[in-house]
């Protein structure tokens, strides 16, 4: 009868294979537009001039596909960035339109190469962070697109976790990682000028820079220092003075939008259930009116030329794939490009509602429901969907997994637990030193909300996540096995102590972080002992579903491996897939596929959902 009543399956390839097309922008003059799409099925850049159909692919990679690319402002490069199968080693490659040259611009193995900065007064350099000298932390680069040549331009001290060029492409701010595990924001007057603090935040407070303004003077942060949430201020570097430019008392800040060449922001976001936008700038404010007007989605301005008179706009709806569009300034009409994935267009998605649940001791904790379309939401099956982070957030919009478990009968549960990020620091904060602890309990607060609203049946629940979603995955599994009658881990760790002792280099001047907000493994074995699921593998009932990238410099393979090793000298029922070739998440497709391919076997054999067929291919993986 669930099936009968259920809309058609959605295949799985049409939900995690390769968008058809994605992440499109336009070059500095408005003249082309590059995007993301296949290219003998891996992801590759395609170039196309605007108003024509002369598309041609221009990256040949050929193995994990191209996620995150940018158009130099020379217009001559393009840039992207790629690692070896998970690594996070990640190195940045040129594309010359001109000679159809492809370039590694920072050929050093096992170095991790971040681009820290692009200006269009100076379009022939980028400046780039590299682990070079220094696998903790990272030096700034001067990079030459034409020659390729590296120049020093700044050494890092050993703490800085971030570098902020002001308008004359000068490394003049620095964020970096204080003793007690907060940050502390230096500048400098010029490059020969000593560093000067600024502001601390403390670990109780959240705080970041985002750039310059235009005459160098001052700096645009978010802080929430005499707030709980982070607002947007103007930070005199001379001074100290800040002013606030837009705050909203129940939520961080959320988005920025710049001018593309002016160094001010003319636009802020805020999100609780969905993203409001607000406009600082008159000149835009029309603009973003005629957006949110025109579609019932949430208008996101992902690129634009830098005269400023063509966008490309994404909307995200939750029921619908991303969108894109044209959009002209001069007239304020839209024009179509694409949608990510226009096969799903035929068939029946589902609504993300926001819901709100309290806390056992009083926290309002946001999230999303998503529930199967053409049958009555009593008493269904449910997977709680945990995010990862953990200091993130679940935001509304079009979700693959949440439409792939309603569309195969399971009510799909995202909650913001306490210490995710995005709701005050009193909120964030509420989980240091809670992993295992009260950060679980706000998932089985909201286990028992949706069983106590009829949603859900108590019998047919299951955790799933991954990374910080995995490990409380395994803890539903392991401290209320009660619960949970399955649970599904991708790359969560079983051990916190092991966790925080395996990071990778780079991350070692946020160690403090670490140990502030989870526990010291040096100085309490024991307490983070006791809040991880490895020393607790006797207390597993549930099957369990494990999945893991070999290569993942985040959560190590030792961290899957030592409890399956665990449940599998005790006989517990445990299904392990490791990818040799992944590494923190699954980037090529066909192992998304296996992976979603076994996760729906699992999903319907313990909670009754239904499962279409496994290809072939998928079980020869």
């Amino acid at each position: 009868m669930l099936s009968l009543a259920l809309p058609p399956i959605i295949p799985r390839e049409d939900l995690f294979g390769n968008p058809e097309k994605t992440s499109p922008k336009l070059s500095p003059d408005g003249a082309r537009l590059a995007y993301i799409a296949p290219d003998e099925g891996v992801l590759n850049v395609w170039v196309r001039t605007v108003g024509q159909t002369d598309d041609r692919v221009v990256t040949r990679d050929r193995k994990r596909g191209i996620r995150m690319y940018a158009w130099a402002y020379n217009g001559r490069h393009l840039l992207y960035i790629q690692d070896l199968d998970g690594d996070e080693n990640w190195h940045i490659w040129s594309v010359d339109f001109e000679t159809n040259a492809i370039r590694d611009l920072t050929p050093f193995l096992g170095v991790q190469a971040q681009l820290v900065a692009m200006d269009p007064r100076f379009p022939e350099e980028i400046l780039v962070g590299l682990n070079l000298r220094d696998a903790r932390v990272h030096d700034v680069y001067r990079l030459s697109l034409t020659t390729g040549a590296l120049v020093p331009e700044v050494e890092n001290p050993g703490d800085v976790v971030g570098w902020i060029a002001d308008p004359s492409f000068v490394i003049r701010g620095a964020q970096a990682a204080t003793p007690d595990g907060g940050t502390e924001l230096r500048v400098r007057e010029s490059a020969d000028a000593p560093w000067k603090t600024l502001v601390v935040w403390g670990p109780d407070e959240e705080g970041t820079a985002y750039g310059f303004t235009a005459d160098g003077r001052s700096l645009y942060i978010g802080s929430s220092l005499n707030a709980d949430t982070e607002e947007l201020r103007l930070l005199d570097t001379a001074t100290g003075a800040e002013e606030t430019l837009a705050a909203n008392p129940e939520v961080d800040l959320g988005e920025i939008i710049f001018h593309p060449t002016e160094h001010r922001v003319q636009v802020v976001g805020f999100n609780k259930h969905r993203l409001v936008w607000t406009a600082l700038d008159p000149e835009i404010a029309d603009d973003l009116k005629a957006l949110e007007e025109a579609d019932p989605g949430e208008p996101h301005l992902v690129s634009r030329d830098l005269a400023d008179r063509t966008w490309i706009v994404l909307y995200q709806q939750d029921r619908a794939p991303a969108a894109y569009y044209l959009y002209h300034r001069s007239t304020r009409q839209r024009e179509f490009l694409f949608s990510a994935r226009p096969k799903l267009q035929q068939y029946t998605l589902a609504e993300m509602r926001p819901v709100s649940i309290l806390s056992r001791d009083g926290l309002t904790l946001h999230g999303y429901l998503t529930l199967p379309p053409g049958i009555e939401p009593k008493s269904l099956p449910m997977v709680l969907n945990v995010h990862g982070g953990p200091w993130g957030r679940d935001t509304w919009g079009y979700d693959p997994e949440a439409q792939w478990l309603a569309n195969r009968g399971y009510a799909c549960l995202q909650v913001n637990f306490r210490g995710s990020a995005g709701f005050g620091k009193r909120f964030l904060h509420a989980g240091d030193r809670e992993w295992g602890a009260k950060m679980h309990d706000d998932l089985i607060d909201a286990v028992n909300w949706a069983v106590s609203e009829g949603i859900a049946d108590p019998k047919r629940v299951a955790i799933y996540g991954g990374s910080y979603g995995g490990y409380a995955a395994l803890v539903g599994a392991a401290f209320t096995p009660e619960v949970f009658c399955c649970a599904v881990d991708i790359v969560g760790p079983s051990s916190l102590r092991t966790l925080i002792n395996s990071i990778p280099p780079y991350w070692e001047p946020l160690k403090k972080m670490f140990t502030v907000r989870v526990g010291n493994p040096e100085t309490e074995p024991e307490f983070l002992d006791s809040r991880s699921p490895l020393y607790k593998a006797d207390q597993i009932v549930c099957p369990l579903l494990i999945a893991q990238g070999a290569n993942d410099p985040r959560v190590k393979q030792a961290e899957s491996e030592q409890i399956v090793a665990a449940l599998r000298e005790r006989g517990k029922p445990v299904e392990y897939l490791l990818f040799e070739d992944e590494g923190h998440g699954f980037a090529r497709p066909e192992n998304r596929l296996k992976f979603y391919a076994a996760a729906e076997r699992f999903l319907a054999k313990y909670l009754g959902g239904r499962a279409e067929e496994t290809s072939a291919q998928e079980t020869a993986l």
